[in-house]
């Protein structure tokens, strides 16, 4: 099992929001073919086909639980699946 499929079943599980890296979240994203682009502290992601932007800021290293969330809720409303390297 790769390092992106592990960090998916952990934000899947609902369980570990707040134990989830920014730097994690960001990869991840990148890895479910999100583009992203950095405006000051805000790391914003869009992919075509999905009508949602997600907006994403570190809470120190970690990335916030809400927004892990929000991860959550458009990898299971669009049927995503990341890419390991």
């Amino acid at each position: 099992m790769g390092k992106n499929e592990k960090l998916m079943q952990k934000i899947l599980s609902g369980r570990q929001d707040t134990a989830v890296q920014f730097s994690e979240a960001v990869t991840l994203l990148q890895a479910l073919g999100f583009s992203l682009r950095i405006k000051s502290s805000h790391h914003i992601f869009n992919m075509e086909g999905v009508e949602e932007l997600i907006n994403i800021q570190p809470d120190g290293s970690k990335a916030k639980a809400y927004q892990v969330k929000q991860i959550r809720d458009l990898i299971l409303k669009y049927r995503l699946e990341a890419k390991d390297e």
